[in-house]
């Protein structure tokens, strides 16, 4: 068998997102878009582009490679109209007129991140360091809006406050005049330290990090209104009841907050006076579980109408102004944007395919995506661009529409990927179980029984069986190739299947998980006889990771072998407002706790099981793989272990990619006797 060099073009392509357009922004009244792109499939340099709609014509409109060598346009923001793009490059702070360029790099201070933009496009306000500044867009001007006393470390102003699912990475939202800024402040002094070391250099110092673990304390956050004029003004809420800023914003009808109770079961939108502070409640959402935060919202229409959502007899709704808009079984994924009265919003009806929606008080859902596929996009002024990721090729296709107009394609210059996935879509078992079965290229069926290698990612963040071609894909086909049926399944807790499903593993992580997985196993088995139940592997990452060992330890009479790459095996590890959501506090719930440990069921194992971790990784801190690793060796357990040092959470598309697959597949087919 000859298995195609997918891990080198992996990493050469960045997990084909190399030449893919992205970060949409629809400019000049609808009539051009700009977008990053590289200029090849394997070119590492991310460029800023835009296209006229009336011509299809692209124009480069900033290269990194000739204003700053080695740098990269990794953010850029506009302001209202799409005409003024501003991006940092290596520190320095640059911009970009959409209509008459070329690029202009502004006397900001160094290093500047996260620049925005006014809406009317006359000043750009940017991070330095602890701080917010603003500086004009002619470059005159600049000067401290607001920023910590030396004194006070800790603390940073226009953070992002982290929270998985928080409804955008911004740490500050303009006002709609341009004259007053809404800002977090963030305060880290409570936080524990954690300490990243670089084994590899011994004589290199450790480096320290706040992170917010379970149990632990949390960044104390709070929202200022900062003026342009030197005001001010503290936005008032009851920080100690609700220490979970989840979304901000600032529009039409004024600047307002989500805000999320330690225990998740209650959201409050508040609405903020921009002249004294104060808040008042707009809205509030319960439950027994936890509030579920759906990406885009809160958000307002142009009459000031809420949209928000609700969970209703199993069913996530989209609503405005309180009252369900969508039909029973069309889960709401995201909002994607508002545009005076119209919704833009994702939403599932088939889990395995997410379809794009526009609503409209008064008019009703219109479906806009028709083809199978996973869909997203960008709608303003008329303009749609709508981006579908199928079964073709990674990345998708990207058309922009125009109501009496031609479609226009931005192009995608992703590479071809080197293999074909022959998978088939499966339906398994009465829960009707998500799944997809990879098969050898070169393999016929009846020529001989195939060993099982199951490759879920199984977690509440992520589905693995959708209708897109994306790189986990190819990659579970590559484990195929060498000679295994790979088995993909989205079980208890995975996105698109409702909010009950979601919230089967409150209070326990890993039981229904694996037991859908068990499950997932024994079906695909008895609809294709050539699936040997004798030898099952399990291989995961992250979530898999964790997964996959729990699978060797608590039912090593279904899987013979596992690979568990980065996986939390200590509860207490992990970020609190992740970990949290389902266990709970530990002070509250320590038997939750003490039942999802890996560390106290390591004397269980009787299976080959090889762990991974990368030593850099600061998302599940490497503490977690030795801890396992310890308690292994304490209970006198045998086991491999592959630590990647200098590697983080993500290892897939860098230089160590194609030895850490390598070193998965030598492994699972020793102990699979293939």
């Amino acid at each position: 068998m000859i298995v195609p060099p997918l891990p080198s073009q992996l990493t050469r392509t960045r997990r084909f997102t190399l030449g893919v357009p992205d970060r949409f922004a629809i400019a000049l009244d609808g009539a051009a878009v700009l977008f990053r792109r590289s200029k090849a499939g394997d070119d590492p340099v991310t460029c800023l582009w835009a296209i006229d709609l009336d011509t299809g014509q692209e124009r480069l409109l900033a290269n990194p490679a000739e204003l700053r060598p080695g740098a990269d346009i990794g953010h850029y923001a506009t302001d209202l109209a799409g005409r003024l793009a501003a991006f940092p490059l290596a520190g320095e702070l640059w911009v970009v007129d959409a209509v008459d360029g070329p690029p202009r790099r502004l006397p900001g201070r160094e290093p500047a991140t996260g620049p925005r933009p006014d809406p009317a496009g006359q000043r750009i306000a940017y991070l330095h360091r602890r701080g917010l500044r603003v500086i004009e867009a002619d470059g005159g001007g600049d000067r401290e809006v607001v920023a910590p006393p030396d004194s006070d470390p800790d603390v940073t102003f226009g953070a992002a406050p982290y929270t998985e699912a928080a409804n955008d990475a911004r740490g500050f939202w303009w006002s709609p005049d341009g004259s007053r800024v809404l800002v977090t402040r963030v305060d880290c002094a409570r936080v524990p330290l954690w300490h990243v070391t670089d084994p590899g250099d011994p004589g290199k110092e450790p480096r320290a990090i706040r992170y917010a673990a379970a149990g632990l304390a949390n960044p104390e956050v709070t929202l200022w209104i900062g003026g342009l004029d030197g005001t001010r003004i503290q936005a008032s809420w009851d920080n100690s009841a609700f220490e979970y800023l989840v979304g901000a914003g600032w529009d039409a009808h004024g600047p307002y907050a989500a805000v999320q109770s330690r225990d998740q079961r209650t959201v409050l939108l508040l609405g903020i006076d921009p002249d004294s502070g104060a808040t008042t409640v707009l809205a509030e959402q319960h439950d027994r579980c936890w509030v579920q935060l759906v990406t885009g919202l809160p958000a307002r229409t142009g009459s000031g109408a809420l949209v928000s959502h609700a969970d209703v007899a199993g069913t996530r709704h989209l609503t405005i102004d309180g009252v369900p808009v969508t039909p029973p079984g069309l889960q709401l994924s995201a909002v994607l944007g508002v545009d005076g009265e119209d919704v833009l919003f994702t939403a599932s009806e088939e889990p395995t395919e997410t379809h794009l929606w526009s609503c409209r008080p008064g008019q009703g859902i219109e479906l806009l995506s028709t083809t199978s596929g996973v869909h997203t996009g960008v709608r303003r002024a008329g303009t749609l661009v709508h981006v579908a990721r199928g079964a073709e090729r990674p990345g998708g296709t990207t058309t922009v529409r125009r109501d009496g107009k031609q479609p226009v394609y931005i192009a995608s210059f992703a590479e071809r990927p080197v293999l074909e996935v022959h998978a088939t879509q499966l339906v398994l078992g009465s829960r009707r179980l998500r799944a997809a079965l990879y098969f050898p290229s070169w393999y016929d069926p009846g020529s001989g029984p195939l060993p099982i290698l199951a490759d879920p990612y199984g977690g509440a963040g992520r589905q693995r069986v959708t209708a897109e071609l994306d790189w986990r894909c190819l990659v579970s086909q590559w484990f195929a190739e060498h000679g295994f049926a790979v088995l993909v399944a989205d079980g208890s807790g995975t996105p698109g299947r409702g909010p009950e499903w979601e919230r089967e593993v409150h209070g326990d992580v890993f039981g229904p998980v694996l037991e859908d997985q068990v499950t997932a196993v024994h079906a695909a088995a008895r609809l294709y006889p050539d699936l040997d139940l004798t030898r099952v592997g399990i291989r995961g990452w992250s979530f898999g990771g964790s997964l996959a060992a729990v699978a060797v330890l608590r039912r090593p009479d279904v899987f013979h072998v596992a690979v568990a790459g980065a996986g939390v095996t200590d509860q207490h590890l992990y970020n609190a407002h992740w970990r949290e959501r389902t266990l709970g506090h530990p002070d509250e719930f320590p038997e939750r706790y003490e039942a999802c440990s890996l560390i106290r069921e390591a004397p269980d194992l009787r299976r080959p099981l090889l762990l991974m971790h990368g030593l850099a990784d600061e998302n599940v801190f490497p503490a977690n793989t030795l801890r396992l690793s310890a308690a292994l060796l304490a209970a006198g357990r045998p086991h491999d272990v592959l630590l990647l040092p200098g590697v983080g959470h993500q290892a897939m598309g860098v230089p160590v990619t194609a030895r850490l697959l390598d070193e998965q597949a030598r492994f699972l087919k020793r102990h699979l006797s293939i």
